[in-house]
């Protein structure tokens, strides 16, 4: 049984593709609140692992439990309605569509009308896109993104890309939030924004994040505690300085 202080507790989770063992053995416990970091050299399972969190894949071993919930085998948008959400290694916006709409996209699991009033543009539908327009509008201000509402997310430059899939991600209302590699392709500075990010929206919305990052630097500088894996298994686990230290760790990881 979960702990009252545990969000996310992880047991024996497996899978397997073929003969390929491409989880084995997971165990994961993160407390609410908590930046955890997954991670890990390239083909280690730790995307394969987010797939199983989030109900691309169902495990063929082991429990997945969320706030004391079994959540294991639903589907995605059972597990998203849970309070789990995700953002991908590869932007996965709505390019044609503006910045607002993505985020407004995201809040489609709060607020709802009928088919019919949307298109009668009966008053009913008019107040609640008045409601989806203000929240999403409060969503792009934490990320500097309210200027650029009206653009197409196509038109925003690679960071911004970035932060908005955040944005759309927080619009489902999360109490976790996995963010799969999010400083992949930044450069130093846009990096650094973004730890400041991670850290300011896990406080502002009292949420709990786990991440995979290559990026050490980002590692170091805003994650609490660590899990490594290495060919599907649990390397090392513990308070981030301690396993960053880990020779075995460095050999599997770093390439030292």
């Amino acid at each position: 049984m979960a702990l009252i202080n545990t969000l996310l507790e992880v047991n024996h989770l497996s899978i397997s593709f073929g003969g390929l063992r491409a989880v084995d053995d997971l165990n994961l416990s993160i407390k609410k609140g908590e930046l955890y970091g997954l991670i890990g050299p390239n083909g280690a399972g730790k995307t394969t692992a987010f797939n199983l969190l989030t109900g691309v894949y169902k495990p063929n071993e082991g429990i997945i439990r969320l706030d004391g919930k079994n959540i294991t085998g639903l589907k995605t948008i059972e597990i998203n309605k849970a309070g789990v959400a995700r953002t991908f290694q590869n932007i996965r916006l709505f390019k044609d569509l503006t910045v607002l709409d993505n985020v407004k996209v995201g809040l489609h699991n709060l607020y709802s009308y009928s088919t019919l009033s949307a298109v009668l543009r009966l008053p009913s539908y008019r107040k609640v896109e008045k409601q989806m327009d203000k929240r999403a509008m409060e969503l792009l201000e934490v990320f500097g993104l309210e200027e650029s509402a009206h653009l197409k997310a196509s038109q925003l430059p690679y960071g911004k890309q970035r932060k908005l899939e955040i944005a759309r991600a927080l619009a489902t209302e999360p109490k976790l939030l996995l963010l799969d590699e999010p400083a992949a392709g930044m450069n130093p500075q846009e990096t650094q924004e973004l730890m400041s990010t991670i850290t300011f929206i896990r406080d502002k919305f009292n949420l709990t994040i786990l991440l995979i990052e290559h990026d050490m630097k980002l590692v170091a500088g805003i994650c609490e505690r660590l899990t490594v894996l290495n060919f599907g298994r649990v390397l090392a686990e513990g308070p981030t300085s301690e396993v960053l230290k880990n020779p075995e760790v460095i050999t599997a990881y770093l390439g030292e």
